[in-house]
């Protein structure tokens, strides 16, 4: 079938061209120069970005620049915003939430695309970020298990990319080297392992097929340190075997097995300070600890404890810069200021953030922290 062909009204085109030229010659804030007011914009905090981008077109063509987030980062005036991708325990509602570290106010996203309202776990999808771009990717599940979204701050929306090469539930995903990795997972939820391995490409939005994992890996936990990804399937009951894991090498894409003294001790949700991986224990009074690669042993931090009376289980952990950030049931979280003494040991020093009475309902499956 010939394609329809469509004549433009040459004055409606003018006049489009005549508007875009208005707009553009307006001065972002009347009375400053432009360079001074996009200063001030710059430090507009990012929850009231949505309201900001209606003041006028020119603020919000200002404000949505890839641009905008460098200059605020040149200028040291980003700032760090934990997002939870959390699930409701009675209703099995899901939805992203953001706090705000420094007032330790919480606000709710966007919803994602409608093809994620029958998720039939928040867990079947798997998430990760590039946090210096404040963006958020969601992989997997919904109508198409094959589905990828991503999540702008800038914007405050979420749009669609291409999708996986292979359909994948209850799988592990990771941003290595700014590519973001998909590992494993099953086919349809119930069915059949997957050993496939994929990575996107952000810059070009494509997927490209990786090493395929050695085993199939039940989901659990993974981390990234430098060019190598951690996939771990944890300890299962009744504990009889020792878990698995695998170790993933971008540089050569290849998997070797990982160490005993690494998969073995890693019991809990795991997060990477400064190179260093660290853990939330699950068992006990919720210990962290730290891996020593030099005699593949797990070491306690010491320090204050999770207060076992707000942090429930379950936990999901992020970190950034020299802080970890805990999320538990009801969305109190504990930040930690992890330090280094001169003898190598770490200690902790933990921060509670109360969550409002409405959070009382909702668990993590996710967390992440952006720059914004």
């Amino acid at each position: 079938m010939a394609e329809s062909e469509t004549t433009s009204n040459p004055n409606t085109i003018d006049q489009q061209q005549q508007e875009e030229t208005r707009t553009k010659s307006q001065p972002l804030i009347p009375g400053l120069p432009n360079d001074i007011a996009e200063l001030c914009l710059l430090r507009l905090p990012y929850p009231y970005h949505a309201l900001y981008r209606s003041v006028s077109s020119s603020w919000n063509r200002t404000i949505t620049n890839p641009r905008f987030l460098l200059s605020k980062q040149s200028l040291s005036i980003s700032s760090p915003y934990l997002f939870v991708f959390a699930f409701n325990k009675s209703t099995a509602r899901i939805q992203w939430q953001a706090l705000d570290l420094s007032s330790g106010r919480w606000f709710v996203l966007p919803p994602m695309p409608n093809s994620f309202a029958n998720t039939s776990s928040p867990h079947a999808l798997s998430c990760a970020s590039i946090p210096r771009q404040g963006k958020l990717f969601v992989l997997g599940g919904g109508d198409s298990t094959r589905s990828a979204v991503v999540y702008t701050a800038l914007t405050n929306r979420w749009s669609f990319k291409s999708p996986m090469l292979s359909p994948r539930t209850y799988f592990v995903a990771g941003n290595l080297d700014g590519k973001i990795m998909a590992v494993g997972g099953s086919l349809d939820g119930i069915g059949e392992a997957t050993t496939a391995v994929e990575s996107y490409d952000p810059e070009s939005d494509t997927w490209k097929e990786s090493e395929k994992l050695p085993m199939v890996l039940a989901k659990y936990d993974s981390a990234v340190i430098g060019k190598e990804m951690l996939v771990t399937e944890g300890w299962a009951w009744p504990f009889m075997f020792p878990p698995m894991g695998q170790v993933y090498d971008s540089n050569e894409d290849t998997w070797r097995e990982m160490s005993g003294g690494m998969k073995e001790g890693w019991t809990g949700a795991s997060v990477v300070i400064r190179g260093r991986l660290f853990l939330i224990s699950e068992h006990g009074d919720f210990p962290m600890k730290v891996y020593s690669s030099d005699d593949d042993t797990w070491r306690y931090v010491s320090g204050e404890k999770l207060p076992r009376k707000t942090m429930r289980r379950p936990f999901a952990v992020t970190g950034a810069d020299d802080r970890v950030y805990v999320v538990a049931g009801g969305l109190n979280v504990a930040e930690g200021r992890v330090s280094e003494g001169q003898n190598g040991e770490f200690s902790v020093e933990w921060r509670m953030i109360t969550s409002p009475q409405s959070c009382t309902q909702f668990s993590p499956a996710s967390c992440h922290v952006l720059y914004v």
